[in-house]
């Protein structure tokens, strides 16, 4: 009788055991992070912020960053995710007319430099920045036999356009960058014209990043050996390459940067807080989380940006991922950028 009692006191033990256990598995919360295609950063540093919180994250792919944005646009009655990374200075102000983010400003912000603060209200706090800007093949614009192109009235003559992959600006956003910093250079009129001849000649527009770098690139098997991509380019093609050694930099990329006046931008990312988040005070401790030194130390070299926190250390491949000199941009240019989108889609993109 007590053997009987004793095993049944001793199941009762374990089921409540389980139930416990159960319970607090389902106690975690999910936060939902949507981001561009090209987010990455360390699982494991994912993992600790879980364990941190008792939270699951879950991620989810919202395509380029202009694809990302039009999502969010579409959604934003029914918010697909608690917080967005990715977004960046060229995007910003649509957000804020679509009314999509909530402000926060994490108390990390303070280590960014003031300059690439995206917005003092933590709409979107900035997680890194980059430089749009075009990139060659070495050897393969070498076999071409033409010199490098000095100018973007020179990339847009048959010669060089044909050679030429850039992103569509309505659904990208280093095509994005590109298409302001034309404007930027030539005035409306002018940028209209520069990518109706360069089109014309044979320049190629794709959807976004991945498929103009991994497809066409001629570094990975394309055709066209003139890429718009970002400047820390070249060093990820010598960080990825067999044997890379930090002590044992090659002499050269082989890849280089391509900074014609006009054609470079500087890009600021950021995370931030969707309006109607489900877990807003989860979401507010990512947003920490994104600008914490782990993660400005990871991003470097998973997502080859600069981080943005001050004084984040770099691997020593960085010293191929040269800064370009940036042109002033004219006031008033970002402030409406999708304007400048429709434009470029009814005066270029649909032009006969």
């Amino acid at each position: 009788m007590r053997k009987l009692l004793f095993s049944a006191l001793l199941m009762l033990g374990v089921a409540s055991a389980q139930t416990t256990n159960a319970q607090t598995t389902n106690a975690q919360t999910t936060l939902t992070v949507i981001t561009h295609d090209s987010f990455d950063v360390d699982k494991k540093l994912v993992a600790q912020f879980e364990k941190a919180n008792n939270a699951k994250v879950r991620f989810v792919k919202g395509g380029d960053a202009g694809e990302l944005l039009n999502r969010l646009v579409l959604t934003r009655r029914a918010p697909l995710a608690d917080v967005v990374y990715g977004l960046d200075n060229s995007l910003l102000g649509r957000a804020k007319q679509m009314n999509l983010l909530t402000a926060y400003q994490s108390p990390n912000l303070s280590k960014v430099p003031a300059a690439y603060r995206l917005d003092e209200a933590g709409a979107l706090n900035t997680v890194d920045y980059g430089f749009v800007a075009l990139n060659y093949d070495r050897a393969a614009l070498a076999k071409t036999g033409l010199p490098l192109p000095k100018t973007l009235d020179d990339l847009k003559k048959p010669e060089y356009a044909k050679l030429t992959v850039v992103q569509s600006p309505a659904t990208s956003s280093p095509g994005l960058a590109f298409l302001l910093a034309t404007v930027n250079h030539y005035g409306e009129a002018g940028a209209w014209s520069w990518w109706r001849e360069a089109r014309a000649n044979g320049m190629k527009v794709t959807r976004g990043w991945s498929d103009a770098y991994y497809k066409d690139f001629s570094r990975n098997g394309g055709k066209y050996p003139i890429v718009l991509s970002y400047a820390s380019s070249p060093a990820a093609e010598v960080f990825y390459a067999d044997g890379y050694n930090p002590a044992k930099l090659p002499a050269q990329a082989p890849t280089a940067n391509l900074f014609l006046p006009g054609s470079t931008w500087l890009q600021l990312e950021g995370v931030g807080i969707l309006r109607g988040a489900r877990q807003p005070a989860l979401a507010r401790k990512f947003v920490d989380f994104m600008l914490g030194s782990a993660v400005q130390a990871d991003i470097p070299t998973r997502m080859w940006i600069y981080p943005a926190v001050k004084g984040t250390k770099l691997d020593p491949v960085f010293k191929f991922a040269d800064e370009p000199r940036l042109s002033e941009v004219k006031p008033g240019l970002t402030s409406n950028p999708q304007r400048l989108v429709d434009a470029w889609v009814s005066h270029v993109l649909r032009a006969r």
